[in-house]
């Protein structure tokens, strides 16, 4: 593990923003480990930290937006930092019906340039509704920007993409949690 992630993952462990236990993600999915970025993001030392590192990443692949769009509600305050850091403007989209939509009177001007930043990602259905919200609004997505990648590089998008870690524990599906798993109360944090 290279010194910078070595830092980020001490970033996490040290606002308690690794769990572990049984969880059920927000895919549905069930895993016995549990980012709960939330944690990691009362400490504003540490979104700033994160962010840097992001927006360093984001600046080396050479990626030019003048927007950040970010899924609500995880990719909030991250999302916001980066933006700043970065002088960007920053716009969210939220959950209605149980979709992704931007409210509030937020528009993406035609070929706008715009950088989606979340959280984590352990499939990327937040992510590719962000990408969908860009296009029909007649904008260009820049590229992705995550903290942390659950799937270790296994989710895949039509642009380009970066996190800070790239994890890969187990997930199962509800009907096939391992019995050392399944004895475990089942906690859903939320993202």
């Amino acid at each position: 593990m290279d010194p910078s992630q070595k830092e980020i993952l001490d970033i996490f462990t040290r606002t308690r923003a690794l769990l572990t236990g049984h969880f059920v993600l927000r895919s549905g999915l069930h895993s016995a480990h549990y980012f709960q970025c939330a944690q990691v993001c009362q400490h504003m030392d540490a979104v700033e930290r994160l962010a840097e590192l992001l927006l360093a990443k984001v600046r080396r692949e050479g990626w030019a937006f003048s927007t950040v769009l970010a899924p609500a509600i995880g990719g909030l305050v991250i999302g916001q930092e980066v933006a700043r850091q970065a002088r960007a403007r920053y716009i969210f989209c939220e959950k209605e019906s149980n979709v992704l939509v931007m409210r509030r009177g937020f528009r993406i001007g035609a070929a706008e340039r715009v950088l989606v930043v979340e959280d984590v990602v352990t499939r990327g259905g937040r992510v590719v509704e962000c990408l969908d919200i860009i296009r029909r609004a007649g904008g260009a997505p820049a590229g992705i920007a995550m903290l942390v990648d659950r799937s270790a590089g296994s989710a895949r998008f039509d642009v380009p993409s970066a996190s800070l870690l790239e994890l890969s524990f187990p997930t199962y599906p509800a009907d096939k949690v391992p019995e050392e798993l399944a004895s475990i109360p089942v906690e859903k944090p939320g993202s």
